[in-house]
C-alpha cells in the first residue's frame, strides 16, 4: 500500500463542484493500493501515517505527529501511485490492485482510520475528483506499508 502525504494548513476534494471532504491543519494522504495489498498492509500504514512525526514542535522541530496535534485527515483514493514509470512515455498500471480489491482495502482503511482518530474526511472511490490544498513547508513524503 502506498501513501503520498502532504502536511496541509488546508485541505479539500470536491466531486461534481461540490465539496464532499475537508480539513483545517492536518494531512492530505492520497491512497494507492497494489496487488499484493491486504488488511495487513493497510493496518500498518495506518499506524504509521498517525504516528510520522512531520508537525513541529515549539522548537521548530518536526516532532509531532497528526495524533499529537490532533489534525484533520484527508483521505483521497489515488491508484496513479501505483503506476510503473520505469520504461517508455506511458505510464503502466500492472502492479495496482483491481478496482474491487481496491476498493475493498480503501473502505477498510477508511474505516479503521475513523477508528483510530477522530478527524477524517475523505474522497470517493472511482470517482472524478478535484483535490485542493495548501502545502505547509512544504512537507510532502512518500510511505509504504
Amino acid at each position: 500500500m502506498l501513501g503520498l502525504v502532504q502536511r496541509v494548513s488546508a485541505a479539500s476534494v470536491a466531486v461534481d463542484q461540490g465539496v464532499i471532504g475537508e480539513i483545517n491543519q492536518g494531512m492530505l494522504l492520497l491512497l494507492g493500493v497494489q496487488k499484493a495489498d491486504g488488511p495487513l498492509e493497510a493496518d500498518r500504514l495506518l499506524k504509521k501515517i498517525l504516528n510520522y512525526r512531520i508537525f513541529s514542535d515549539d522548537a521548530g522541530k518536526m516532532n509531532l505527529s497528526l495524533s499529537d496535534v490532533s489534525g484533520g485527515l484527508l483521505v483521497v483514493p489515488q491508484f496513479t501511485l501505483a503506476a510503473d514509470t520505469k520504461k517508455g512515455l506511458r505510464p503502466s498500471f500492472s502492479s495496482a490492485a483491481p478496482p474491487e480489491l481496491a476498493e475493498q482495502l480503501y473502505d477498510y482503511f477508511l474505516s479503521q482510520a475513523c477508528s483510530h482518530h477522530t478527524a477524517v474526511q475523505s474522497g470517493r472511490f472511482g470517482a472524478h475528483m478535484q483535490v485542493s490544498l495548501c502545502n505547509d513547508g512544504p512537507v510532502t513524503f512518500m510511505l509504504e506499508s
